[in-house]
């Protein structure tokens, strides 16, 4: 019987998890859509990208992922004590990396990550956020829904609800997720 996310990971928790994206409205993360013969192979990019990006940000070792038509797969090993032992200032910088101010300039950002140190109950967020993993399933799929969303050319969601997480208890479990995204 399924349980809600929110009852098997707590915010914060350290562990190894697979979790799984799907799309909607019969959208296409990536591959050729047989009917229209468009192709969406660049959107594998993007994920690989943004995967990247929230490697180097938060708290988490990536695993293997898998970019599939409809879906995206993803086993992550989450360290959130790590994040407490990150300096505000390293903290802030990574934050910055991910919500970067509108106006790109180096003074921009600077501005931006001084408010940021200077704000204690922000930093203390934004700390716990660069452990958790629902902000970083949130920060891969917020903006590739985005992009498919224009690339598209239309509104709406993008993703299916909110992603599938399953807890991989033992390396077993772990060994047999990777087996299985890659």
């Amino acid at each position: 019987m399924t349980q809600a996310r929110s009852s098997l990971i707590s915010p914060g928790q350290a562990g190894t998890f697979h979790c799984i994206q799907r799309c909607v409205r019969r959208a296409f993360l990536c591959g050729v859509d047989r009917y229209t013969g468009r192709s969406f192979e660049h959107r594998k990019v993007w994920v690989e990208q943004r995967l990247a990006l929230l490697a180097e940000c938060f708290a988490v070792a990536i695993h293997a992922y898998a970019v599939i038509s409809n879906h995206l797969h993803l086993v992550v090993q989450l360290e959130p004590t790590l994040s407490q032992q990150w300096t505000d200032a390293e903290v802030a910088t990574r934050w910055i990396r991910l919500f970067p101010p509108r106006e790109g300039t180096p003074e921009a950002h600077e501005r931006k990550r001084d408010a940021l140190m200077a704000d204690s109950s922000r930093m203390l967020a934004a700390r716990a956020r660069l452990g958790d993993l629902s902000w970083l399933m949130r920060c891969l799929a917020e903006p590739i829904a985005r992009a498919a969303n224009a690339d598209d050319d239309c509104k709406g969601r993008f993703w299916e609800g909110r992603y599938k997480a399953q807890v991989l208890c033992d390396d077993r479990a772990m060994l047999a997720a990777v087996a299985y995204v890659i």
